[in-house]
């Protein structure tokens, strides 16, 4: 009994190894991993190059599968290039089994030790997550030294000889087995080089482990399928189609299994060598075969899994959930859903001029609307961006996660003010009969439009980061002060001369420019982070206010949060 739970302790640490690995590499090379896929589908051999060498950084086919399933879900990149993609990955799977199948355990002490020490010294920094990765690896190899040191007595029993000399040599039920164990083990990689250990230790017959072995395989496609089983019907085409590889690959290759046997009887090499060297030669093999057939491939899973019409009003939701397992991609997702946010926002704002000049309800009724859209948006980021984990995002991914937060928590705020203003116009003129006067519509005008430039501004500010750029938005912080100090003090000269209309939108009007005001101080606030991050806020009130910001972003996020 001591024996097997040790041989158990020794996979799952083989297990935990590999996630740390994959995760690992993810933190630290993640955005730079996109890039590369990114680029890399101007033709096919270039894709599945890509692919190979970020599927040997990470340590996972899958992975890499999720990250490409998520280019193709955006329309980054179209579905047969992702499938060479695919391909390469797979092979890049296959060769990282064949590298951790030799004998590194002098390695293991010196990458537990040397990772320990960076780790603890240099947490936080990017010398930290290498060490992390380099801890990953020592577990790795003490792993398979584990499970050979735990099979020797088990292998030397009477008990479980005769076992497996009653095992059934069926090559499906091998086959489901060992799709089985690498499912729930969340790892190809981990599985076979189990079982070429187990093989390599007399444990387990070679046909039986050449049918694990291709379970497998066909265990790591399953395992995209899962993790994109709630994505849109783009972004399931690349998983669904690598899945179609390695059916067609096992199918075809069934009936040949019994002339492997006669020809494996004949080598003279390693039984661990001869299992992981299977295992790469399947990929190699699949990839040849299936590199000219992936534009028919992506031609049928393009059929099979369409894209539901949506109505004229929908558009692309870019928080995507499979991108939350590349912190990078995820960040850069939720960007783009603040952004589309923004657009809600300065539809409102522009309706706003409108309904105050022509007193029409209609419209005033559907930009009030839009305040739930924008609500709606600052939830969903909000609750995307908790599910990423911060330990895992470099120091610039780390601030440009603060930017998002402040930014949405800004354009929240500004479209409750817009609501504000134009139920306020509502009830107190247009239901009324009231209008303002022209000198006054004209100084709202003014603002209003002084707002568009600034939001547009902040749009950029947020969009790029550029520093000059976040000093000008600031200025006009100043400078609309100033203006809207002018205009209140133009209005009361108005008042004084006894101007009907000024007189009856008097309140209104001190209002409406008091609430511009407080517009425009949100849309400057998006300044705040950038510059504080580029180490250009000075230590007057405008850092004070940023260090206000920051505590409200803080109480906006909590967990607590989530459930309101």
């Amino acid at each position: 009994m001591t024996h097997l739970l040790n041989l158990l302790a020794a996979i799952a640490l083989l297990v935990w190894g590999t996630h740390i690995v994959r995760a690992g590499m993810l933190r630290v090379f993640g955005e730079k991993l996109r890039s590369v896929l990114a680029r890399s589908t101007r033709n096919r051999f270039a894709a599945a190059g890509a692919g190979m060498g970020v599927t040997c950084l990470v340590q996972s086919s899958t992975a890499t599968g999720l990250i490409v399933a998520s280019f193709v879900g955006q329309g980054l990149i179209a579905t047969a290039p992702a499938l060479a993609v695919m391909l390469g990955a797979d092979i890049g799977s296959a060769l990282m089994t064949v590298v951790f199948s030799f004998d590194l355990s002098w390695l293991s002490p010196l990458l537990i030790f040397g990772g320990v020490v960076v780790f603890i010294l240099r947490e936080s920094t990017t010398a930290g997550r290498l060490g992390r990765i380099a801890i990953g690896l020592g577990l790795i190899t003490l792993a398979l030294q584990l499970i050979v040191a735990a099979t020797k007595p088990l292998t030397a029993s009477p008990e479980m000889q005769a076992l497996l000399l009653a095992m059934p040599n069926e090559v499906l039920l091998e086959i489901v087995v060992g799709m089985l164990l690498t499912v729930m083990a969340y790892s190809g990689l981990a599985i076979v080089l189990l079982v070429a250990t187990l093989a390599a230790s007399g444990m387990l017959p070679m046909p039986i482990a050449l049918g694990l072995v291709l379970g497998a395989n066909l265990g790591s496609g399953l395992l995209a399928i899962f993790a994109t089983a709630h994505s849109s019907a783009t972004a399931r085409r690349v998983p669904l189609g690598n899945l179609l590889f390695r059916l067609l690959g096992i199918a075809a290759f069934l009936p040949f299994m019994p002339l492997l046997k006669t020809w494996r009887e004949t080598l003279t090499m390693p039984l661990h060598a001869q299992v992981v060297g299977f295992h790469l030669a399947f990929n190699i093999a699949l990839a040849l075969v299936f590199m000219g057939l992936t534009p028919y491939i992506a031609g049928f899973v393009e059929r099979w899994l369409k894209e539901p019409q949506a109505p004229a009003t929908d558009r692309p939701n870019h928080l995507d959930p499979v991108a939350l397992d590349t912190p990078s991609l995820a960040i850069s997702c939720a960007a783009r859903e603040a952004l589309h946010q923004a657009d809600v926002v300065e539809t409102m704002l522009r309706g706003m001029l409108t309904v105050i000049q022509t007193g029409d309800l209609s419209l005033a009724r559907q930009l009030r609307a839009l305040d739930d859209t924008v609500d709606s948006l600052y939830g969903s980021i909000k609750i995307y961006l908790t599910q990423i984990s911060r330990a895992s995002l470099s120091e610039r991914e780390g601030n440009r996660w603060t930017d998002i937060v402040s930014f949405t928590i800004n354009m929240e705020q500004i479209a409750d003010i817009i609501e504000r203003v134009i139920q306020e116009v509502e009830d107190k003129n247009i239901r009324r009969g009231r209008r303002f006067s022209d000198a006054g519509l004209a100084e709202v005008t003014d603002l209003h439009e002084r707002l568009l430039v600034n939001l547009r501004l902040g749009m950029s500010v947020f969009l790029d980061g550029h520093v000059r750029d976040a000093h000008r938005l600031l200025q006009q912080k100043a400078e609309f002060r100033d203006l809207e100090r002018d205009y209140a003090n133009a209005h009361l000269e108005r008042l004084s001369e006894n101007t009907l209309q000024s007189v009856e939108t008097s309140a209104l009007h001190i209002d409406l420019i008091s609430d511009l005001k407080r517009i425009n101080s949100h849309i400057c606030s998006i300044a705040y982070p950038i510059l504080e991050q580029a180490g250009a806020l000075a230590p007057t009130r405008l850092k004070q206010g940023m260090r206000f910001e920051e505590s409200r972003m803080r109480s906006v996020t909590q967990p607590a949060a989530l459930d309101e």
